[in-house]
């Protein structure tokens, strides 16, 4: 058993499971203060409302992405101790800060949402909605910043083998931190808003909470349709400063194996990375050198001219990037459809659009779960680019067995918190926001 591969097994594990809840987050806090602002300002108990049964589905979330984060932070001394050692004064930085400004700050204010509904204010409550919007993007603005600089290390220097701190602004700052961050961001705004698009199309097609359903869908629908297409840049902006910045992630992501003038920009295709070459490759010729360059002539460096010790596996970047065009591009199209159908007022009664909006929830989590592998295997071999390589960063006294047992509770513990979470999340949809209502009078009567 290889111990480097177990852990970056038991990491990325645990990595991608709790990317499943910030961007939930991102978008179900946008949708809320929405909502809340919407019913400070026109005093409708139907806002309040359907903000409240939205409140419930992101109390989970959150405890959900709380469990799963916490283990992510031990790992790095248990499993990387190396990495810690070396570059830890610069990357436990920012994520004491996200503990400190962010996280604290997001949960505090978000049980004031869950459990403070009558026990302060409508404009308390409301600034509540604020600071857990506030809190939950300014902690992933944190997190961004960490991995960013992991990506395109900036305002550091080495010194007795370790990474020092010489300009915290140029290494929060790198030269990928913002493109990446707004990426990401767009991403939870798309995630959160299609799960509650999905949701309310399925009380539309069962008949239930019409009156609500059809607020929820029309707001959380003119989210997705902005930031669908707005995507689209965002993501053109990261792919440019990729193949600025990491050359070779972008070949690997395009699996470009010689370096080309007029390189086409890859559609489908298998590749083989023992042959060097892709099968069944299909292409549209020039429009990757005029992507990135803005010149359909222009060249765009291949694999060939890196090192072969340095370059990063193709097959998963590759497939993985290309998943996650391939969302975006179904994204726009539902926002094309949708915003016809809200524009010509027929929306609430295409049950086949209501559907297609329910059963594409997965495709969004897919589509953020695609882009973070297709990053973070398109820097392999490197844990920090071109200072550490992932081999050189785990822990030198962490036996195999132990990653490999650690790594299968994580695997169980994991798929028990999954099936509790969306056991809940069902539950609270099924009762839906009259139900959950009735019953919040009840209780305090």
């Amino acid at each position: 058993m290889d111990a480097v591969l177990l852990a970056r097994i038991q990491f990325g594990l645990a990595a991608g499971f709790h990317f499943l809840f910030p961007p939930t987050t991102f978008g179900l806090t946008l949708i809320i203060l929405i909502l809340e602002t919407l019913y400070i300002k026109k005093k409708d108990e139907l806002y309040k409302n359907i903000s409240s049964f939205l409140i419930k589905i992101l109390g989970v979330v959150f405890i959900m992405g709380v469990a799963t984060g916490i283990s992510l932070e031990f790992a790095f001394g248990n499993n990387w101790s190396e990495y810690s050692r070396m570059v830890g004064d610069i990357f436990g930085a920012p994520l004491a800060a996200e503990g400190v400004f962010a996280f604290f700050l997001e949960s505090v204010f978000i049980g004031i949402l869950v459990f403070g509904r009558k026990r302060v204010s409508e404009r308390t409550y409301w600034i509540s909605s604020f600071l857990v919007f506030f809190g939950s993007h300014l902690s992933g603005l944190w997190i961004i910043i960490a991995n960013s600089w992991m990506q395109t290390p900036a305002g550091f220097k080495l010194e007795g083998g370790r990474a020092v701190l010489t300009n915290f602004f140029q290494a929060a700052v790198n030269h990928s931190t913002f493109v990446r961050y707004f990426h990401t961001v767009a991403g939870g705004w798309i995630t959160g808003s299609l799960l509650a698009a999905g949701i309310a199309s399925w009380f539309l097609i069962k008949h239930r909470h019409l009156e609500k359903a059809k607020i929820i869908l029309k707001t959380s629908l003119i989210i997705f349709i902005t930031f669908s297409i707005l995507q689209l840049f965002l993501g053109h902006w990261h792919a440019v400063q990729v193949a600025n910045t990491q050359p070779e992630k972008m070949a690997a992501f395009e699996a470009l194996w010689e370096t080309k003038k007029e390189a086409p920009f890859a559609v489908f295709g298998i590749p083989d990375e023992k042959a060097q070459k892709t099968h069944l490759y299909v292409g549209i010729p020039k429009l990757l050198s005029f992507l990135i360059h803005f010149n359909s002539n222009a060249e765009v460096l291949g694999l060939n001219e890196f090192p072969e010790n340095e370059r990063p596996p193709v097959f998963l970047p590759f497939a993985t990037y290309h998943i996650m065009i391939f969302s975006g591009m179904v994204f726009i199209l539902m926002s094309i459809m949708g915003l016809y159908l809200l524009i010509r007022k027929k929306l609430w009664d295409s049950k086949w659009y209501l559907r297609f909006l329910l059963f594409s929830i997965p495709l969004a989590y897919l589509s953020n779960e695609s882009g973070w592998i297709a990053a973070e295997v398109g820097r392999q071999p490197w844990a920090v680019y071109k200072i550490l390589k992932t081999a050189d960063a785990v822990s030198t006294v962490v036996p195999a067995g132990n990653i490999l047992f650690s790594l299968l509770m994580f695997t169980a513990v994991y798929t028990l918190l999954a099936i509790i979470g969306i056991s809940i999340i069902l539950k609270i949809i099924k009762k839906g926001p009259d139900e959950l209502v009735s019953s919040e009078i009840k209780g305090d009567s």
